[in-house]
């Protein structure tokens, strides 16, 4: 029997011996929260009059939950490790020693004790950078008590699934490309997969980075950057448990489906999951005071390719997110200060603030509050003077009246009537003049008001939040930046691909990501794509002229283009040429271009195939099978065959489409056009 093969079976002994334990611990756990119930049910009214006992109960009853929660915890991760306790061996021979130490890699630390030596070492301890890093040879690594040095003198792979060892052989360089052909040629998952058995030594350096404070990958299609990412976020949470927890960590993400589709991959590393929001939804809740609905930019998308816009439309909605919007919203702001206000006179029984005064205290002492929130500024300070002179306490009533007397100093305190006079102002075209509930709010102007709100009533910083994720980084304006860098005072991951942007014009933000945060930029480039298949990938770079990707060395099928006179006969071939069996793929997409060709085709298609599923802007799930959606909500998601319905008609935009539809596909690609 091979070394891999006995430690495989010792380590499973030692494993289920652990979990025996860990279940013991569980069940006598649960009869004590049993008896503490019991307990406090029979002696609850002869409890000391003052609670003290019944706080003891509480807390002791809550300490002991709390401690079963973590044995379920720790259950479920033992049982992870046993179906593949680990992937790697590294063995390494200190400066100094004669004899190598074996260090086995799994996902996880596994120690017959905590605080024994482990037996497995997790893929983020300091040690485990040998196997990512290093070929046979002089070998290094960065530990607690400083730099180790010495030489790796063996590395050796495996694949175990359901306790058993698949293979295993010994590697000479890094990460086997016949490992990674193999794990990248499988069929596409429903979740995105983790790579902690094939992270390469360039992707490990991104993951292991702790120093910088924004780092911002562009990373081409297919090249792992939004795994990188969150196998960065697992390592930074175990480098750092005593500062950060998952909670301390959000994800901005393009929408819910994408969001599920990554949602396993913390949970399968070892960290609880993170928080995730789409910023369209965040810009809305802090809008619906002023509106009573804003468009998305999925809405902005639809617009543009059901119609396209007027140029004056493109050029309003390019400048409002612009650098260019910045400098006209400040000189208006400035404006404001003076043409907002019509200050007078304030008597409340006996106590008087002349016009001079309120002036005086409104412009220099309470300059730096915001401007809508400063009138508040000065109501408190006259109400503290009022019950200060009198040793009094003012009633509700009384401090209402007083609040609309200081606030209709004001000439107007609604948002969207000084929105309007800022574009009126400044040569834009203005919104409608409606009541709340007519108020619907364009995509061009969601971000231009939210950044006027802030600057007029201020903003609560998150300061809950210590690292911050931006993906699909292309599709973030100047403007959305600058609001982003006001929110989150933090450490930031940005990552995304420029050639997958969805502007009408290309944009770059690693142009002006430097100017709006500074040196502090770390700037990596992932040039490498691993996702699709050589054919695949040139065939998508081809689209856009992009000439500066690495493809990874796996061939397939070559892509299969085709004109169709009607939907019906390019829908047919599609269900021909679907693959979708036991021994085939488990996922495919039938990407169109806008919502309401995507609705078509599924009515279409959902009586004929029984595995389908139709997901738009409000869907949370992605599922195995027949998935039918626009090309914009496939962005980020991996599919084993991909049909593309395009349009004759090449506008930028739908250039883009075509690229981001073709850069979906693993395995087989069809792009079908309609005359």
């Amino acid at each position: 029997m091979s070394d891999g093969k006995k430690y495989l079976n010792f380590v499973i002994e030692k494993l289920k011996m652990r979990l025996d334990e860990v279940q013991h611990s569980i069940q006598e756990g649960q009869k004590e929260i049993e008896g503490m119930h019991e307990y406090y049910w029979e002696n609850y009214t002869e409890m000391d009059q003052y609670g003290y006992e019944n706080f003891d109960n509480q807390q002791a009853l809550l300490h002991q939950v709390n401690a079963n929660q973590e044995q379920l915890a720790l259950k479920h991760r033992l049982e992870t490790m046993l179906d593949s306790p680990f992937f790697g061996r590294v063995d390494f021979c200190y400066e100094g020693e004669e004899e190598s130490e074996h260090f086995y890699i799994g996902i996880g630390n596994f120690g017959e004790q905590a605080g024994h030596v482990p037996l497995i070492y997790d893929w983020r301890a300091p040690v485990s950078g040998l196997f990512y890093d290093f070929d046979k040879g002089p070998a290094s690594y960065e530990a607690p008590v400083g730099l180790l040095e010495g030489e790796v003198t063996s590395k050796w792979q495996y694949k175990i699934r359901n306790r058993k060892m698949v293979y295993e052989f010994e590697s000479d360089v890094k990460i086997d490309d016949e490992i990674l052909k193999a794990e990248l040629g499988s069929n596409g998952d429903v979740q995105l997969k983790n790579i902690v058995r094939t992270i390469q030594k360039e992707q490990n350096a991104i993951i292991r980075n702790t120093s910088d404070r924004i780092m911002v990958i562009q990373g081409a299609a297919g090249s792992g950057k939004t795994s990188v990412a969150l196998h960065r976020i697992a390592y930074l949470l175990y480098h750092d448990r005593r500062q950060m927890k998952s909670s301390n960590v959000l994800i901005l993400s393009p929408n819910s489906v994408f969001s599920d589709y990554i949602s396993h991959i913390l949970p399968e590393l070892g960290e609880e999951n993170i928080q995730e929001m789409s910023f369209d939804l965040f810009a809305y809740k802090e809008l619906r005071d002023t509106v009573s609905d804003c468009e998305d930019r999925y809405d902005q998308i639809e617009k543009e390719l059901e119609g396209g816009f007027h140029k004056r439309q493109q050029e309003q909605y390019e400048r409002k997110q612009s650098q260019e919007f910045l400098t006209e919203a400040e000189g208006f702001l400035l404006g404001l200060e003076d043409s907002l206000m019509e200050f007078q006179d304030v008597e409340f029984r006996g106590l008087v603030k002349t016009e001079a005064e309120l002036v005086e205290l409104f412009y220099f002492k309470f300059q730096e509050i915001p401007l809508l929130d400063r009138m508040d500024a000065l109501l408190e300070y006259f109400i503290d003077e009022y019950e200060t002179l009198h040793s009094c306490t003012l009633s509700e009533e009384d401090t209402d009246a007083l609040k609309e007397k200081f606030r209709k100093m004001y000439r107007t305190r609604d948002l969207y009537v000084l929105y309007n006079e800022f574009l009126d102002e400044n040569g834009y075209d203005c919104l409608p003049k409606v009541s709340y509930e007519k108020r619907v709010l364009a995509y061009e102007d969601v971000y231009p008001m939210m950044y006027l709100k802030y600057r007029l009533f201020g903003r609560g910083k998150q300061k809950g939040i210590k690292h911050l994720v931006i993906d699909e980084m292309q599709d973030y304006s100047y403007l959305q930046y600058e609001i982003l860098k006001g929110l989150f005072p933090c450490k930031m991951t940005i990552l995304g691909d420029r050639a997958q942007t969805m502007e009408a014009k290309n944009q770059d933000v690693l142009t002006f990501l430097p100017h709006i945060f500074g040196k502090q930029i770390r700037k990596i480039i992932m040039d490498k794509s691993y996702r699709n298949t050589v054919e695949i990938a040139s065939y998508a770079n081809q689209l856009t002229g992009i000439t500066d990707v690495r493809l990874f060395e796996r061939h397939g099928k070559p892509v299969e283009e085709q004109s169709f006179v009607s939907l019906d006969t390019a829908l047919e071939q599609i269900l021909e040429n679907l693959k979708l069996t036991e021994d085939g793929y488990e996922t495919a997409a039938l990407l169109t271009m806008t919502e309401a060709e995507a609705r078509v085709v599924f009515g279409y298609l959902k009586e004929k195939m029984p595995e389908i599923s139709y997901l738009d802007k409000n869907s949370s799930t992605f599922q195995k099978g027949l998935t039918v959606t626009t090309f914009y909500l496939a962005k980020g998601l991996e599919f084993d065959q991909v049909f593309a319905i395009c349009r004759t008609e090449k506008t930028t935009l739908l250039k883009q489409a075509e690229y981001i539809c073709a850069t979906r596909a693993l395995h087989e690609l069809y792009m079908y056009t309609l005359e």
